[in-house]
């Protein structure tokens, strides 16, 4: 068995383009699909799939660690560049689909079968629109509190917000007290029996970080992500030291040394590895066993596609300190005539049990991709109010 193509097909969905990958065999029918979906960075991670393919074309698709191997290591430079890595995560999601469809069997089966009978679904506030969870006003607490409601009424019973603002290095009272009155206002409005996540986007400094972490911790949430820049580690050291709530981080990171520099350092409690961005499952398997180690729970970040979604799934299924999957149901109106999955997804709890069909479960309507071709994603800038840029 050879491989004979590696195809990229590029969807485009208002935020994101998704980079979708078709590995091609020369066994009849015999395809995997991947995702590599990057904002903003589309052109580069397609040219890098196309880079990447050179070496694998003409190679045996199930010798996966050692393709793996050869696309980390292979050219001088290794894999650890985002665009590349991504680009190599989106080819091994692939042939791990192609490996399932080999031997018959979904790929959590490939890793000694299900850890858990179902899985639980925690949505963005608006379930993923990008006005509603990106461009909600930290100063209008009570849309915060209705957009909590309504993803209650969805089912859901965890949710994921950012009620942190983007803020200078140092500032004042104003933006911790606005936060604080829209965690509060959700709090009120869902009750002690929904989980709320903030996700501050790495946007405050260590400073503004911990004073944010502090003023929310009386709220009891299931996790606080990204409180500073992933690169500041002894500072997510100290914020996860000196609060009782879980940080969570680790979507950035893209390689196995990486994690271990977190972990090392205990700056999270919950990982939050993304499948398309850190190597897929070949190296995700490697950081769940390591996170293992340090008793870490996982949560990988999933805000793509829909066959990165059954991707974290099917990781899901398979690893024992797994603990939720982050699902985007609402950012655009056609999603599930892209992809249809095989796990089956109980809406009135919103959690998912797994499915049968091999691989990863998917099937990929190619007409209805080549209607949202390529559209450059709508930019998303941010600067503070003397004009000094920010991070978004």
């Amino acid at each position: 068995m050879k491989i004979t193509a590696i195809e990229t097909h590029v969807c485009h969905a208002r935020m994101r383009n998704w980079i979708f990958v078709k590995v091609i065999t020369d066994q009849p029918g015999l395809i995997g699909w991947g995702e590599a979906t990057l904002e903003w960075h589309t052109r580069g991670v397609v040219g890098s799939i196309q880079d990447l393919s050179e070496l694998l074309i003409g190679e045996d698709p199930t010798r996966i660690e050692h393709l793996w191997q050869m696309m980390w290591r292979q050219h001088f430079w290794h894999g650890s560049g985002v665009v590349r890595s991504t680009a190599i995560s989106g080819i091994d999601l692939a042939l791990w689909d192609i490996l399932g469809k080999v031997h018959g069997v979904p790929c959590h089966r490939l890793w000694g079968g299900p850890v858990r009978d179902s899985i639980r679904m925690y949505c963005h506030l608006g379930g993923g629109n990008l006005e509603s969870f990106y461009e909600t006003p930290v100063d209008n607490a009570r849309q915060f509190a209705d957009l909590a409601q309504q993803a209650v009424a969805d089912g859901f019973s965890a949710f994921k917000s950012m009620a942190v603002p983007p803020t200078m290095p140092v500032e004042g009272l104003k933006a911790i007290k606005a936060a604080d009155a829209c965690v509060a206002a959700m709090r009120e409005a869902v009750g002690d029996d929904i989980d709320i996540m903030v996700d501050c986007h790495a946007r405050p400094s260590p400073a503004m970080g911990m004073q944010f972490a502090k003023a929310l911790d009386q709220y009891g949430l299931y996790f606080f992500e990204e409180p500073c820049w992933p690169e500041s580690l002894d500072s997510l050291a100290a914020i996860n030291a000196a609060v009782t709530t879980p940080i969570a981080t680790g979507e950035r990171l893209t390689h196995l040394a990486a994690f271990r520099n977190l972990f090392e350092a205990r700056g999270c409690e919950i990982c939050q590895l993304d499948l398309t961005h850190c190597g897929g499952f070949t190296e995700a398997r490697r950081i769940a066993a390591l996170a293992d180690a340090y008793r870490i729970a996982l949560a990988p970040h999933n805000p793509q596609g829909p066959i990165s979604t059954a991707a974290s799934l099917e990781f899901g299924f398979s690893q024992p300190s797994y603990i939720i999957c982050e699902a985007v149901h609402q950012d655009v109106p056609w999603r599930s005539d892209v992809v249809q999955e095989s796990y089956v997804v109980d809406e009135a709890t919103r959690t998912v049990t797994p499915g049968t069909a091999p691989g990863l479960g998917v099937t990929v309507d190619e007409d209805e991709i080549r209607k949202h071709p390529f559209q450059q994603e709508l930019a998303q800038r941010v600067f503070y109010s003397d004009g000094a840029v920010g991070d978004w």
